[in-house]
């Protein structure tokens, strides 16, 4: 099982087919493919691991009609998910390169699963919207399967780890949900309690063996097993190797200059350099530009890799292809706390599960509700953008009492019997013993909150939430507790003490990206591809058009169109027409959208 090959040498080979710049899902699949298909590839990467975002995210793909879904009975059809694309997209939908992603998808997670060591199971996760035009209860997710990381062999140190924050002294959840159920019912089931207790004390061997975990589990996962089937094809990685310039000769792309502790060297390519160092989100000046509340003064703390610093996007301008901010939401909004972490420091929390627990509600400054908590990630932080448009700052604060904090925790703050004292010492958590006191502490203002409570109170008592529908939907009831009746969404905040988390905006990655055409070709002001150039993954802008249908938009696209672009490269593609959508007419939606107040 373990694996052999390692980097052959320090310094990368002076030139290849295909040349890689960025070693998460979208740099890695295109890379498998292309090997696969008989090229010579080399992948480089500036972190000192490899991964990238995919290696903290939840491993969920969205593929439509995918094989699991085919094998599962899942009644779904083409037209309909083209319809809910089309619905979802508004006016950016691009008929060729989503028909390319809906019809190429399930061809993809064939290819991945037939040939490589990427495995994916069925979830059964709706589609966050399943009440739109085209929306399904389930069948349109798909998950990478766990991995033992010991099939890396020396590579597993190379792997990057989990998010901290959303780990259990380094213990990861699988993003299927089973794992969580366990852990909160461990102090009410003997079965949950055994299996927790089993959990543990593999983890704690594997430890005290390997110094992390080594059974991993969704983006983990997915970023292992596509590492683990790039090396086994003899593909180099390179870590801590970075791209500071393309090299054009004749109007074409032909290497790119990189740097590493080696010193600096010209790479040169015979077929393409692909682009794909995972998006802009740590990019300072551009997300100024693209993101509403910061454009008002506000704050942004990613839980993204710090690597993310918008590299792909500054080469492809270097040599005349475009990062233009088309999206209104130019990035799939998280909202997120801020860890305390000693010494100034913060880590990033995603608040991926506790909103939609009943018995937690979220209010603005002003103590006023302003959305359906049980919403996807996505769209409670557009509403968190719209709710504080008139403020400087973006921020809400996730209100509960002892009873479901203890039950549930909140955010980094874990169930009981871990205890809460600490975080409330350190300024994690606000703590008060009515309403009133609460509020003073977390800075809310507390006549509105009393309000908004007690008003939403008379309808949780009951399971009813009339002002924003809590539980209305299967998405919202999916993440929820479906053991309270009856609505798993809802229950009363009743008996003090209370707590309240800040939570600020945050992102999964970028949307607006480098604009390409339907394979990947990065194209210039005019529309016509740069010869020798592609983008893949978060560098390349998002089919999704700046929303969020279901779980896993980012990772189904991201490997759909790695696949494409590297089957182009390799000549079994054939040449797509030209881009649906002129630069200039991309850049007038923007503007119009720009024109509504922030």
């Amino acid at each position: 099982m373990t694996s052999t090959n390692s980097i052959p040498s320090a310094t990368p080979a002076s030139e290849c087919d295909v040349l890689v710049i960025g070693a998460g899902a979208g740099g890695l699949s295109t890379a498998i493919t292309a090997r696969k298909n008989g090229l010579d590839v080399l992948v480089i990467e500036k972190a000192s691991v490899f991964g990238g975002t995919t290696a903290f995210s939840g491993g969920v793909l969205w593929i439509p009609l995918s094989p699991h879904a085919r094998k599962g009975g899942v009644k779904d059809s083409r037209e309909a998910v083209m319809r809910y694309m089309r619905a979802e997209t508004g006016d950016f939908f691009d008929a060729p390169a989503v028909e390319a992603f809906v019809d190429r998808g399930p061809e993809m997670v064939e290819f991945f699963e037939r040939e490589t060591e990427v495995k994916f199971i069925p979830t059964l996760y709706p589609d966050y919207h399943p009440t739109a035009d085209g929306g399904v209860d389930i069948g349109r997710s798909i998950l990478a399967a766990p991995f033992d990381i010991r099939g890396l062999g020396n590579d597993m140190a190379r792997l990057r780890p989990p998010l901290k924050t959303i780990t259990f002294i380094g213990m990861m959840f699988n993003s299927s949900n089973a794992d969580l159920k366990h852990f909160f019912n461990a102090t009410k089931s003997l079965k949950s309690a055994t299996y927790v207790a089993r959990r543990l004390v593999n983890h704690v061997k594997e430890l005290l063996l390997y110094r992390r975990g080594v059974q991993v589990t969704s983006g983990n996962a997915l970023a292992a097993r596509l590492a683990k089937s790039a090396l086994d094809l003899k593909i180099p990685i390179y870590t801590d190797t970075a791209a500071s310039e393309l090299i054009v000769e004749g109007g074409r792309v032909v290497g790119a200059v990189v740097k590493s502790a080696a010193g600096t060297q010209r790479i040169g390519v015979r077929k393409a350099v692909v682009l794909a160092a995972g998006g802009f989100a740590h990019d300072v000046e551009r997300i100024a530009q693209a993101y509403p509340h910061l454009r008002r003064g506000g704050e942004h703390f990613s839980p993204v890799p710090s690597d993310n610093t918008g590299d792909g996007g500054r080469l492809a301008e270097q040599v005349g292809g475009s990062v233009p901010i088309r999206y209104a939401a130019a990035a799939a909004w998280m909202p997120t706390s801020k860890v305390p972490q000693g010494d100034g420091r913060f880590g990033a929390f995603p608040h991926l599960l506790d909103r939609y627990k009943p018995g937690i509600i979220g209010v603005t400054r002003r103590g006023k509700r302003f959305t359906n908590e049980s919403n996807s990630y996505h769209d409670v932080g557009a509403a968190m953008i719209e709710a504080c448009k008139d403020d400087k700052e973006t921020a809400m604060w996730l209100i509960c009492d002892q009873a479901t904090i203890g039950k549930y925790g909140l955010g980094y703050a874990k169930p009981a019997p871990i205890p809460l004292a600490p975080l409330v010492r350190n300024g994690y958590l606000a703590k008060g013993a009515t309403l009133a006191e609460l509020a003073r502490n977390a800075g809310i203002d507390a006549a509105g909150l009393e309000q908004t409570v007690r008003q939403y109170n008379e309808g949780a008592v009951r399971g009813e939430d009339p002002e924003f529908g809590r539980g209305s939907t299967s998405f919202n009831r999916y993440l929820a507790d479906a053991e309270h009746k009856p609505n798993p969404c809802v229950a009363p905040i009743l008996k003090g003490p209370f707590y309240a988390l800040k939570v600020v905006m945050g992102d999964l990655g970028t949307f607006d990206g480098i604009r390409t055409d339907v394979v990947g070709r990065v194209l210039a002001a005019d529309g016509q591809p740069i010869p020798g150039l592609y983008a893949a993954g978060n560098d390349r802008a998002s089919v999704m058009g700046g929303n969020y249908p279901g779980a896993g938009i980012t990772l189904g696209p991201i490997m759909t169109f790695g696949y494409l672009t590297a089957r182009h490269i390799a000549g079994l593609e054939p040449e797509p027409e030209p881009a649906a959508q002129p630069l200039q007419q991309a850049q007038a939606v923007r503007k119009a959208a720009d024109a509504v107040p922030v």
